[in-house]
């Protein structure tokens, strides 16, 4: 066999083949006829299908519980590595105040 005869063979296989209109079109009907017909859903309605559509669905749950279980991780665990980085970031007489953002009826009733 020369190579030669491996090109002539790689060319007869890339010419289209001609099949005839009425046997593809017996072969789609087939096809389309083993489609499985599913019934419609209705839509979902209510306060909870708006909360999972405006989250994102399952996927959306997904990834705010995983952000929730980091985030009381981080903050209950504290890593070692984050202390030594606040540390070193946080030098000398530091005075940490809170500030009251939202006030309680009383500091509403000051007069003057």
């Amino acid at each position: 066999m020369r190579d030669s005869d491996l090109d002539d063979l790689f060319a007869q296989v890339r010419q289209p083949v001609a099949v005839p209109a009425d046997l593809m079109a017996r072969v789609l009907a087939d096809a389309d006829a083993a489609q499985p017909v599913s019934a419609p859903r209705p839509p979902q309605t209510g306060l909870l299908a708006g909360f999972w559509a405006a989250i994102g669905g399952f996927g959306g749950v997904a990834g705010l519980s995983s952000a929730a279980v980091a985030g009381a991780w981080i903050g209950f665990a504290q890593p070692m590595a984050l202390t030594t980085l606040t540390d070193s970031l946080l030098t000398g007489d530091v005075v940490a105040e809170t500030v009251n953002i939202l006030p309680g009826f009383d500091d509403f009733l000051d007069e003057g």
